[in-house]
């Protein structure tokens, strides 16, 4: 029985000081500015990706041959494409693409890369050398050619562009898990020597328990970081993969694919609105994120400055 109780003594002081690094973690986030001016940019590229387009009146408007290439305006703000379609809704429109893009990949990568790293760091021995090894040889394959020839092999089958977007996401998160996953087995080969760990052991907690419930939200703050820089990577594959037509393609927009439109001369030196917006857009996201993320990485562990 005493042997319990210290065990819950330990949670609950351990969840305080939990609580307060938190607290204190947030406090100096706060007064990183740069990291502030981060945080409002995404804000808004949110807010301006996934509520703007309602806000248009050419949310219904149909393809204008008439209106095709005109400059900015009072009437388009951002003048018009190719079809005649407002360039500022379609901006707002493919904000969504890229930004999903990002987030979903982001994810996947987290969920595989946090589950290989925490086996791999807990079990050690066979396990640890069977993933480790893995890892490593999905390291030694160059991303982006991989990425060119799926999205050739995506061509070549006539994947529908709706559905083609998340095989772009799925692919990126697969591909991108091993940074992390070595980075999540260091933090526990670390955490399972500690006192806490060895207090499960006597208690006879499951393995799965110790993993999922004591050991990986040790390591959230490392992931926390980890995928706030990996959101910023993987909107740049993807407007890469678009730009050269390999990644989302049309009808459905992206800043990537919006950019791929000013292919020629002509369209480079006459009619700038057609690519500085979607530019400028994937340069402040991914800048943004990256100031979070180096917010993040100074506010969680004050020990690692730049």
């Amino acid at each position: 029985m005493s042997t319990t109780a210290n065990v819950t003594a330990n949670t609950k002081v351990k969840k305080m000081k939990s609580d307060s690094l938190w607290r204190s973690a947030f406090r100096r986030l706060r007064k990183n500015k740069m990291a502030m001016l981060g945080f409002f940019i995404l804000i808004f590229m949110f807010l301006f990706s996934f509520i703007g387009p309602y806000l248009s009146p050419y949310l219904d408007a149909k393809i204008s041959v008439r209106d095709a290439n005109k400059p900015p305006s009072a009437e388009h703000w951002l003048g018009t494409d190719k079809l005649g379609r407002d360039m500022l809704l379609r901006l707002m429109e493919a904000g969504r693409i890229s930004l999903l893009v990002g987030i979903v990949a982001t994810s996947i990568i987290v969920i595989i890369g946090g589950t290989i790293g925490a086996l791999a760091g807990f079990y050690g021995k066979w396990v640890d050398t069977l993933f480790m090894r893995f890892a490593d040889i999905m390291y030694a394959i160059p991303t982006l050619p991989i990425l060119i020839t799926l999205g050739a092999i995506f061509s070549d089958l006539k994947v529908p562009p709706d559905s083609r977007i998340y095989y772009v996401m799925f692919i990126i998160g697969i591909i991108s898990w091993m940074g992390l996953a070595r980075l999540v087995r260091s933090q526990i080969l670390s955490l399972k020597e500690q006192e806490f760990m060895l207090a499960n052991e006597v208690l006879g907690i499951r393995d799965r328990r110790k993993i999922f419930r004591h050991l990986l939200p040790n390591t959230i703050p490392i992931i926390i970081v980890s995928a706030t820089l990996w959101v910023a990577n993987a909107i740049l594959l993807e407007s890469a993969l678009s730009y050269l037509g390999l990644g989302v393609i049309p009808p459905t927009p992206s800043w990537g694919q919006m950019l791929s439109t000013a292919n020629n001369m002509i369209d480079f030196k006459m009619r700038p609105w057609l690519w500085i917006p979607p530019g400028v857009c994937i340069l402040l996201t991914v800048v943004s994120i990256n100031f979070i993320g180096d917010g993040l990485r100074d506010a969680l562990d004050p020990k690692q400055k730049r």
